[in-house]
């Protein structure tokens, strides 16, 4: 079995963009993997939509949040994706210990960010407050440190551009990486420029295309020197599809339904071959 963080930190070595989806459960962890995609970002996004039915507004926790980690890590073994650490769950010493139980459930990387707790979405209407900049980089420290305990890959973000400008955006950048940070992330750029910029001061970073940032193509954001862009497209997809499908059993119209994946292949797709092999091996004999 691969390992999935040595995997994730070849991805960021390499002179190449790689897609890099939001995924929100263990099903959808595992359909990311089977796709053939190099990895995918646990988001707390989805998590707090699929899992609870709520708002990217804080409103889970770190033992909420661990918990899918560790779910989506046994769905799809090897497969390296980077887990939403939303602001560590308080100082410092959090952050240490959710980087280390995010490693030790098999997380390849985390995500760590400067917001104010609550924290919310960065591409929610209005700016994200954060925390000071002296804080902020400490947390990233105590989340490098933490990694010498068991090896994950890094990925410090920042949401001062909406409230305190590109520039300090980018100093909190330059901190992140001098603590030892592998990847940087500035949430909810607002021009070409401002991404182009980003992209090519530092070695690895990712780009996230959401409302507040312009889409640009792939192969442009490549040439930029981006690392890493993330889609979060499978959630609204489940979601439109969800809607449409109850819609259309309330109305009686089957006619309508969205496409299905046949029966036989949903059930492959969760182990019930898997499970009914080994149901046969401990099989009482009579």
């Amino acid at each position: 079995m691969p390992d999935a963080v040595a995997t994730l930190r070849m991805l960021c070595g390499t002179r190449t963009l790689h897609v890099c989806p939001v995924v929100s459960d263990p099903l959808s962890t595992r359909l990311a993997a089977q796709a053939g995609l190099p990895c995918a970002l646990l988001g707390g996004f989805g998590v707090s939509a699929i899992g609870y039915a709520l708002p990217d507004a804080g409103l889970i926790t770190f033992t909420d949040m661990l918990e899918h980690v560790r779910n989506a890590a046994a769905a799809a073994p090897g497969f390296p994706f980077i887990a939403d650490g939303d602001t560590g769950y308080g100082n410092a010493m959090n952050v240490y210990r959710t980087v280390a139980e995010y490693a030790r459930a098999g997380a390849a990387g985390i995500l760590i960010e400067d917001q104010v707790w609550p924290k919310k979405c960065g591409h929610y209407g209005g700016a994200r407050e954060v925390i000071p900049a002296g804080e902020a980089r400490m947390k990233i420290r105590a989340a490098v440190d933490a990694r010498k305990e068991r090896d994950i890959v890094i990925m410090a973000r920042t949401d001062a551009r909406g409230g305190r400008g590109f520039d300090e955006a980018m100093a909190r950048c330059r901190a992140f990486v001098e603590e030892g940070a592998d990847i940087v992330f500035i949430e909810a750029l607002q021009s070409v420029d401002e991404m182009r910029t980003f992209a090519s001061s530092f070695p690895t970073t990712l780009a996230n295309m959401m409302p507040k940032t312009p889409v640009v193509p792939f192969d442009e954001m490549q040439s930029m020197g981006y690392r890493f862009v993330t889609y979060n497209v499978a959630l609204a997809a489940a979601a439109q599809a969800m809607r449409t499908a109850f819609a259309a059993l309330a109305s009686g119209d089957h006619d309508a339904l969205p496409p299905l994946m046949p029966f036989d292949e949903l059930t492959t797709l969760v182990g019930l071959a898997d499970y009914t092999r080994a149901e046969q091996r401990y099989r009482i004999a009579e």
